[in-house]
């Protein structure tokens, strides 16, 4: 527009002479208005949508930084790392923790922020936009995001439950609870004499387990009040969508950090700390030979990034097009698993504290009945078995850390800043789960006409509903169940496939590409190399193993046999592994059904428009020209000269000729 103005200014008078003021103060004039348009130009790039149908953004990109560290950092960095680091080698299982991120978590990690940005739908777009028949894998990932909400939310309203409680004075689980006999006597309870404290509070009193999965026994209300009111505030913070989320998350991410580093600087300070600490990082290089360690470290790194869920695919595709999607992967990526490290060390100092004060007790009666000239039945005092006696998990958080806590001065403040802590941690990890599932809902256009703060509230109310399935004696069990079935075996497979699609199908080299385009800068070998075997390898190397260690060792799960004051592993029932498969298969069935039936004609996911992206734009502003394939890159990615790229293995014969060099 303004250069036909200039156009027909010129017609309706002659110019002005060069040199003159006239033609300066024009020239000038001229200037500033390309100066604008261009910034303009850069702003739309920035703002997003601007054809079509308009699409949520993030208000700042701290927020959205903020709100993938919250989803990727959460509850296993803090009760699970450290367990799996101090049992498989100390500070040897670094070695494979940071291997397995360098081929297997970045990687897929990038590949997912990048392919939400590009295509700039959730998960369920995103793959039916890479090809029509790979839309199972978006259902797929939501229907696991969907299972693994269900119980991912239980361990929220158990730190519920216990930072209620954190404000009584003293604390329910300080001392075992007295009974009243028929003989109008009072002793304490028989369960918690032979157990703990804090072990009778988890077990008998928040959890009411039965000893067995096939007697729930009685329906704990107290759990389902908990239940109702962790999914109310799941819904009260995602009811807004990203607005209101990504505004929450400034505490919930920030939160964790501060009380992270409150009891680094308490922890650092009890005595036996070190012991904790130098018995978490020691080495045993022996270990590095135990395939076992390999698998864990693995394992760890995919479940610690939050991958295959939808969710980051869903947060990267309300990002700017411009955004550096490769800076943000290695910057969360690398801030979880230094969380996982400082955890561990928060953890191990608190844990060191307890296992000297144990080994202190220990010593203190040993050396008393060597006073009494006692030689026989002796306590045996080992500073280092005291350590390793450490649990992962829930046994972590609310029997071993809380049992430390009871030892601290102020023990409430402790108390409330530790659960408070694990809800924040717990919460906003949430946010992301569910955010691939409602941002799928929606991409689907399954209900075009219903706004989505109803879609996220009859989400919530059905997982609220199913979720009463945890609040009875047998509850714990089920959790169990699904947390060892329904968030680890699919979520593998899934993201085997997300590899496999958007390296033989979409193609590693238009990837790039649309990767140069969105970042300035292409994807070097290394990651064209993880996307199309490196990481493909090791997730199927994962689930061979893991297929293996099931079928050899079995699965169990600890019962609490209340009269032993102590749980027992028992085999999972017959109905049990019913629905263990049922879970399994629920999840990565759609993506052969969804392709099959596309086959047959039959649309399981409906065709939608692409997106808008500002691709010629980009390619303007980061002045991007087309890549020429290297001798290397033609040989092991099978690039023809042609621009096509062949979904073979590497071939090593004469590399192609171009049309060109032929005639």
């Amino acid at each position: 527009m303004s250069d036909a103005f200039d156009e027909s200014s010129e017609l309706e008078q002659d110019p002005p002479p060069f040199g003159s003021e006239a033609s300066t103060s024009k020239a000038k004039a001229e200037l500033v208005a390309n100066a604008s348009v261009a910034a303009a130009d850069q702003q739309d790039i920035v703002e997003g949508e601007k054809e079509g149908e308009e699409r949520e953004s993030w208000d700042s990109k701290i927020m959205f930084l903020l709100a993938t560290i919250g989803y990727a950092v959460g509850l296993g960095n803090v009760w699970r790392f450290p367990y799996l680091a101090q049992k498989n080698g100390g500070g040897a299982f670094l070695v494979p923790y940071f291997i397995m991120l360098c081929i297997q978590g970045i990687p897929i990690f990038y590949l997912e922020l990048a392919i939400g940005q590009r295509l700039r739908k959730g998960a369920i777009g995103v793959w039916s936009q890479v090809s029509p028949y790979l839309g199972g894998i978006g259902i797929s990932s939501a229907v696991v995001s969907y299972i693994v909400a269900l119980y991912y939310n239980t361990i929220i309203a158990w730190c519920l439950i216990y930072l209620l409680h954190s404000f009584e004075s003293p604390l329910p689980w300080a001392d075992c609870p007295t009974r009243l006999y028929k003989n109008f006597t009072y002793d304490h309870e028989p369960e918690c004499v032979a157990s703990s404290p804090t072990q009778f509070y988890w077990y008998r009193t928040t959890l009411q387990c039965s000893e067995s999965v096939d007697l729930p026994e009685n329906f704990n209300y107290h759990m389902a009040i908990a239940l109702i009111v962790s999914w109310f505030l799941v819904y009260i913070c995602m009811v807004q969508g990203i607005t209101s989320s990504g505004k929450i998350v400034y505490m919930t991410a920030i939160f964790p950090y501060v009380v992270l580093i409150i009891f680094f600087f308490r922890g650092i300070t009890l005595k036996g700390a070190a012991d904790g600490v130098a018995h978490l990082f020691t080495p045993r290089w022996e270990t590095l030979l135990d395939p076992v360690v390999w698998l864990e470290a693995g394992t760890q790194i995919f479940f610690s990034l939050g991958l295959a869920f939808g969710g980051l695919i869903a947060f990267s595709s309300y990002n700017p097009a411009n955004n550096n999607c490769y800076r943000d992967a290695l910057l969360v990526s690398l801030t979880n698993c230094g969380t996982s490290m400082f955890a561990g060390v928060v953890v191990f100092s608190v844990i060191g504290f307890k296992a000297t004060a144990t080994f202190d007790r220990c010593t203190e009666e040993r050396n008393g009945l060597m006073a009494q000239n006692r030689t026989h039945n002796l306590p045996v005092c080992d500073l280092q078995t005291e350590l390793a006696n450490s649990a992962s998990g829930t046994g972590l958080a609310f029997i071993i850390f809380t049992e430390a806590i009871n030892q601290f001065p102020g023990a409430q403040l402790w108390a409330v800043l530790f659960f408070l802590m694990l809800f924040t941690l717990g919460i906003d990890s949430q946010f992301g789960t569910l955010e691939g599932v409602v941002t799928s809902l929606v991409d689907m256009k399954l209900f075009p006409n219903l706004p989505k703060e109803y879609i996220v509230g009859g989400l919530c109310f059905s997982c609220c509903l199913i979720s009463m399935c945890f609040a009875n004696g047998a509850g714990s069990y089920i959790f169990q169940l699904m947390d060892s079935f329904a968030g680890n075996f699919p979520l593998l497979i899934i993201a085997l496939f997300e590899c496999l699609s958007i390296s033989y199908i979409y193609g590693v080299r238009r990837f790039s590409d649309d990767i140069e385009m969105m970042t300035g800068s292409r994807p070097n070998f290394y990651w064209m190399f993880c996307w199309k075997y490196l990481s493909p390898c090791a997730m199927v190397t994962i689930l061979l193993a893991s297929f293996y260690q099931l079928l050899t060792e079995g699965s169990s799960y600890p019962a609490w046999i209340g009269a032993k004051g102590a749980s027992e592993n028992q085999e999972w029932p017959h109905w049990c592994i019913v629905v263990a498969f049922f879970l399994i298969l629920s999840s990565i069935l759609w993506i052969p059904i969804v392709a099959v039936l596309r086959l047959c004609g039959i649309k399981v996911v409906e065709d939608s428009d692409p997106a808008w992206f500002p691709e010629a734009e980009l390619r303007e502003v980061h002045g991007i020209v087309p890549h020429e394939p290297t001798e290397l890159e033609r040989s092991i990615f099978c690039f023809n000269m042609d621009g096509t790229e062949g979904m073979c293995c590497p071939k090593y014969g004469l590399p192609e000729k171009s049309l060109e060099e032929e005639e």
